[in-house]
């Protein structure tokens, strides 16, 4: 990971690039891009927490995820597509891992496209476990739909 990284909570100021981000990572493959409103409909709900990975002055990926009672979902994470592999969607993931341990989640749930080996890389390295299959859960623009794989992390203080 690059030694300049930093992660800090995502706030208001942040909707615009964080929808920008999210577009860049998922309109490439014909999913609909989140708007600055879907962010901070999302931001005010009860549960919800975002992180931003920073370098210097450029926002170089966004993470949401929610903690309802004692299970918590990833909803979203981006990273520049220039930026990828160098550790800012791992040092996100890891991010929301321990916020949903503190939060007294016991799970922590994803869903990633099946067509998605990057993330399925990722989030297996991590310890997510495929739990289930939703048939057709994205659709890709003018193509054919693609599966979601429903992933699980099980959260213990030992981990």
């Amino acid at each position: 990971m690059a030694t300049d990284l930093v992660l800090r909570r995502l706030g208001a100021l942040d909707l615009d690039v964080a929808s920008r981000l999210h577009g860049e990572a998922f309109a490439p493959l014909g999913e609909r891009a989140w708007t600055r409103q879907d962010m901070a409909e999302l931001l005010a709900s009860s549960g919800v927490a975002g992180w931003a990975a920073q370098s210097d002055e450029s926002v170089l990926g966004m993470v949401l995820c929610r903690v309802a009672t004692d299970e918590a979902e990833l909803l979203t994470i981006a990273v520049q597509p220039a930026a990828r592999r160098r550790g800012a969607g791992r040092a996100l993931l890891n991010a929301v891992i321990a916020h949903a341990r503190k939060a007294g989640a016991g799970a922590l749930f994803l869903e990633v496209g099946a067509d998605n080996p990057a993330a399925l890389g990722l989030y297996g390295q991590a310890g997510f476990q495929a739990v289930g299959n939703r048939k057709s859960y994205y659709r890709r623009g003018e193509g054919a739909p693609a599966d979601a794989v429903v992933m699980r992390l099980t959260l213990t203080s030992g981990e």
